[in-house]
């Protein structure tokens, strides 16, 4: 297994290798060392491709990431996984802010706490946090689901528009335009799947499901007070 070591190999050297690795699909594995809260260590991976990094990170790690798995053995800075694809980016520790932003697909799977604004704009991708979320998390979500096992900050989904969010603890407020919904056998047998897939010590039906009431799709007069 191939190691890089950020002590003595350069971020752009450890990017570059990492990257054609990934465009080779050859499905090989690498550990990176001494990554010392680097920014952007393995981003725009574009392959299947098994990075491990032996250590905490700073923003933006494992942006852009498509079809490549990243383990993280520590603690992230802001936007880890942004504008994710596809893949799955795991972090042992916590997430600083807008974890997960704009997200499109693949799995963002946080085993402490997120920051602020995890989620922001999230277009497709799921996200797991073990812990608890920060304030206008999921903030003008647009698909995608953001599974919390803790407890939700202030304006939880303001603005969302089709995501859902499934949330163990509690809510300390919901954002404008955001509601509790009925949990459906659909939803269980998601959060069933995902819960055990993500290794979360949860069960279905100790979850609350919120979504939009879909009433600020189009300007309404009446509705003035919560744009």
């Amino acid at each position: 297994m191939p190691i890089l070591d950020m002590s003595q190999t350069d971020l752009r050297e450890v990017n570059r290798s990492l990257q054609t690795a990934a465009q080779s699909r050859a499905n090989d594995s690498y550990v990176i060392e001494n990554p010392r809260g680097s920014h952007a260590v393995a981003v725009g991976l574009d392959g299947p491709l098994e990075v491990t990094v032996k250590g905490s990170t700073g923003y933006y790690c494992a942006g852009m990431n498509k079809e490549a798995r990243i383990h993280v053995e520590g603690s992230a800075g802001p936007g880890v996984a942004e504008n994710m694809m596809s893949g799955e980016v795991t972090i042992d520790g916590d997430a600083s802010q807008y974890a997960g932003a704009t997200g499109r697909g693949g799995l963002l799977n946080i085993r402490g706490n997120a920051s602020s604004r995890c989620g922001i704009s999230m277009k497709g991708i799921d996200i797991v946090v073990h812990g608890n979320i920060g304030h206008m998390s999921a903030f003008m979500a647009q698909k995608g689901n953001l599974v919390v096992l803790g407890d939700a900050g202030d304006a939880l989904g303001d603005s969302l528009y089709e995501a859902r969010l499934f949330v163990r603890g509690s809510v300390k407020s919901l954002g404008a335009d955001c509601v509790e919904k009925e949990m459906r056998a659909e939803h269980l047998g998601f959060l069933s799947e995902i819960l055990a897939r993500t290794g979360a010590n949860a069960k279905p039906d100790e979850f609350r499901r919120y979504g939009s009431a879909r009433r600020l799709y189009n300007f309404n007069i009446d509705h003035a007070d919560e744009y």
